[in-house]
């Protein structure tokens, strides 16, 4: 041997019998975890315990050795090529495939190995297993009665301990119930304190009772004397034998379970698969044979083509009396007879049927186990080819990258083996192909990786797979790019998201938007936003007076669109929304579930928030209810006004609207229940609709809360107030003001207060509202200095 192959064996050797090691290990701890149940309690001795892991470590060798060959060769292979040494011995001109055989020429000592554990060690272990396991079961569990209950652990006995001291053992209090001859309960034993000792061979109690009595009665009634006898015997002390069964582990012969499938030999598997084979024929012919002279056929020579020879069977159909019954009675008996004969011949094929099947199935059972001694052991040859490779390609050794390489193969082998097996117990498979599955599997992979890493090939080539990605990004980007998409909307607020996606060069194939409105003193027809954007960017708009409307639906319909995106519309009906296959998303100016309505903005200010946002989700059938797509928080400044605010969601939803649709196209996005963005006790507010009667200023609220009101409502549709001086009333909105730290002293709410020239302040609830900003009625809007240079007497008004 060279000293090249002695220095691959020895770095082989010692981590492959260290591996091996720590799985036996593992899985030993696996099966005693399995079992633990059936051995605690039994008293069982450490001897037993050990046996029988070890037993158990042995049943997994055949599982342990492909593990074990896998990982030591990946980890030899890999860490001479992490030191360089790989390619020093490439240098010197020795192939990698010369590097190999003798780890090959392990690999095949290790198959062979396999073999004869499969074949002659673990059928002694499973032998040996079923023993343990069936002389364990018949162990009684350990005597321990527990105090304050009735104990009924000890055959024929009863007993009742009241207290017992953990120290000394002595149980006091103590009730016996004597069953042994089976009359019920007649005789009992009440001792004061009692101390209990079991024989060394546990095949006796003993029962040392103190200051008791016993008490019996005889059960017996006569014709004549219907009394019954009681004996009443006290006692100062007083032993009691009890008679044990079964509380000592005893060891039985385990030749008993030799004719189990796993605890045969191949020399054992052989004929019993010959036999089952003939049994199953003959079972099979058997049970035809019966059914084909039972009383279930009337005339059961008919299956006998022979006696039917020459016989001639024609029959004339044109015969109008051909199987017409005459009589409706003997043709209610006949369908009768023929039902009774039905069930019966199916009841017996069912019941004959299980019985081939029982032999079908442990003939099974014997072709797995004969072919599983032969496919374990190629595993392990097989693994090899996968992990020397592997070691060489990823060129990592140690117990980081290799042993989690391993395990997915590793892993992906068990899986393969376990589901092939079942199939082929279940009969879905035959029993080579279930249990050579696994083969077939590693065979292709292996042969790919030896090839790979002798050629002295990447495993897979960065650049490469980086320019395919790239290729099949772009196209699937361009494929989805031809989404179409329905844009809904109507005021300004939604042209920055439609800006959005026609920038973004989403397809954009329609617009639907509100019916041109006769607006102003003039009654000067008005377009809509969202209309002009669409009209100037020659994309088709639809504005229905009825979203119902079959003209309408039919119009969008013919558009279709993929997805449909909605700011600031109408409440749509399921017939519009739930058109498009990849559904309808809405961009809502809050943070959802908060201020779900029509004026999300305005409230949101008005209630004093400090924070606020966008939001898209999934339209259904409420308003403003629908899944969570994505959110986007904002912010806002101490003097935020509704004007500002809206100009800031504008721009911070039209990239939502792009990521949204972007996402949703690449099936990227998951939505989320409104209520899981719920905090704790935290309350909801809405935004409903603004209206004349909840914009007005009520001055005997805060000025803070005034304040926010003014700012929620700015520039649109602005706070609004009266001013009053006797029978003038005059209509006034309110843009602007701010708090002044100044408190209302006695002076009732909507008092004026003005120095006539620079400010113009109202009382409040609570301090002062200076008003810097509004517009009379009638008037345009203007400063307040400006305002008070045509305004005399102010403070003769009052804010109502």
């Amino acid at each position: 041997m060279k000293k090249l192959d002695q220095f691959i064996l020895k770095a082989f050797i010692g981590p492959f019998v260290a591996i091996l090691l720590v799985v036996i290990f593992i899985l030993m701890m696996q099966f005693l975890w399995v079992y633990i149940d059936e051995l605690v309690g039994k008293g069982l001795g450490l001897k037993v315990i050990l046996e029988f892991m070890l037993w158990g470590g042995c049943t997994t060798l055949p599982l342990c050795l492909p593990l074990a060959t896998l990982l030591a060769s990946m980890m030899t292979v890999g860490q001479m090529a992490e030191n360089n040494e790989l390619m020093a011995i490439k240098a010197a001109g020795i192939s990698l495939a010369r590097v190999f055989l003798p780890l090959m020429a392990s690999a095949m000592v290790i198959s062979v190995a396999a073999f004869f554990v499969s074949n002659n060690l673990v059928p002694k272990a499973y032998n040996e297993i079923y023993t343990l396991r069936d002389d364990i079961g018949k162990t009684k569990n350990e005597i321990k009665i527990p105090a304050g209950t009735f104990y009924d652990g000890i055959d024929g006995y009863i007993l009742r301990v009241g207290s017992q001291d953990k120290d000394t053992r002595m149980m006091y209090h103590v009730m016996v119930y004597d069953h042994t001859s089976g009359k019920g309960n007649t005789s009992l034993t009440l001792a004061d304190s009692a101390m209990m000792k079991m024989s060394k061979r546990k095949d006796y109690l003993t029962f040392t009772l103190y200051s008791g009595a016993n008490y019996s009665e005889n059960n017996v009634r006569k014709y004549r004397d219907t009394t019954w006898q009681l004996q009443h015997i006290d006692f100062d002390r007083q032993q009691l034998i009890i008679p044990l069964q079964n509380y000592s582990f005893e060891k039985s012969d385990s030749s008993r379970f030799g004719d189990q499938a796993k605890a045969m030999k191949i020399g054992q598997l052989a004929p019993e698969r010959d036999s089952l084979r003939r049994e199953t024929v003959r079972a099979y012919e058997r049970h035809y044979a019966s059914m084909r002279v039972g009383t279930n056929f009337s005339l059961p020579r008919q299956l006998d083509t022979a006696s039917r020879a020459g016989v001639d069977e024609r029959r004339d159909f044109s015969d109008p009396s051909f199987l017409r019954w005459k009589d409706r009675e003997k043709e209610i008996h006949a369908y009768e007879k023929a039902k009774g004969k039905a069930e019966r011949l199916s009841s017996d094929l069912k019941s004959k049927a299980g019985e081939v099947y029982d032999y079908y199935y442990r003939l099974r059972r014997t072709d797995i186990e004969y072919l599983k001694k032969f496919a374990q052991a190629l595993a392990c040859l097989l693994l090899f080819f996968i992990g020397a490779p592997l070691g060489a390609l990823i060129r990592k050794g140690g117990l980081g990258a290799s042993a989690i390489v391993s395990a997915l193969f590793f892993v992906l082998y068990w899986v393969v083996d376990i589901s092939g097996t079942k199939l082929a117990r279940d009969g879905a498979a035959s029993a080579g192909v279930g249990v050579f599955i696994s083969a077939f599997v590693l065979a292709p992979i292996g042969a790919f990786l030896t090839y790979k890493s002798v050629k002295d090939a990447t495993l897979f080539d960065s650049d490469r797979i980086s320019t395919w990605w790239r290729k099949v990004k772009s196209l699937v980007e361009r494929f989805f790019r031809q989404k179409r998409i329905v844009f809904m909307g109507t005021p300004e607020f939604a042209v920055a998201s439609l800006d959005a996606l026609v920038k973004a060069r989403y397809k954009v194939v329609g617009v639907v938007t509100v019916a041109d409105k006769p607006m102003g003193r003039g009654l000067k027809v008005q377009e809509s936003a969202v209309k002009k954007y669409a009209v100037e960017h020659g994309i088709p708009v639809l504005q229905p007076l009825k979203l119902k409307d079959p003209e309408f639906l039919e119009a969008l319909a013919a558009w279709k669109a993929d997805l449909f995106v909605v700011v600031a519309f109408r409440m749509l009906p399921e017939e519009v929304w739930g058109m498009p296959k990849l559904g309808t998303f809405n961009l809502h100016a809050a943070l959802l579930p908060q201020y779900r309505g029509a004026a999300p903005i305005n409230w949101a200010i008005i209630n004093g928030e400090k924070m606020t946002g966008v939001t898209t989700f999934m339209l259904d059938h409420n308003i403003d209810t629908g899944g969570i797509i994505l959110r986007h928080e904002y912010r806002m400044a101490p003097d935020e006004t509704a004007g500002s605010l809206h100009d800031a969601l504008m721009g911070i939803g039209a990239e939502l609207v792009v990521e949204t649709t972007e996402g949703i196209f690449q099936h990227n996005v998951e939505t989320r229940v409104q209520r899981s963005f719920i905090q704790g006790s935290e309350e909801l507010h809405s935004a409903p609709k603004l209206t004349k009667e909840n914009t007005r200023i009520d001055w005997s609220r805060p000025a803070a809360g005034i304040y926010n009101l003014v700012r929620g409502l700015s520039p649109y549709p602005a706070a609004w107030t009266t001013f009053v001086r006797g029978d003038e009333v005059v209509e006034c909105k309110v843009f602007f003001g701010r708090v002044v730290d100044k408190v209302a002293e006695a002076v009732p709410p909507g008092t004026i207060a003005s120095d006539g020239k620079t400010y113009l302040r109202v009382a409040t609830g609570h301090g002062w509202f200076e008003v810097t900003d509004l517009q009379l009625a009638g008037k345009k809007r203007m400063a307040v200095a400006d305002f008070l240079r045509g305004w005399r007497e102010p403070e003769s008004w009052k804010a109502v």
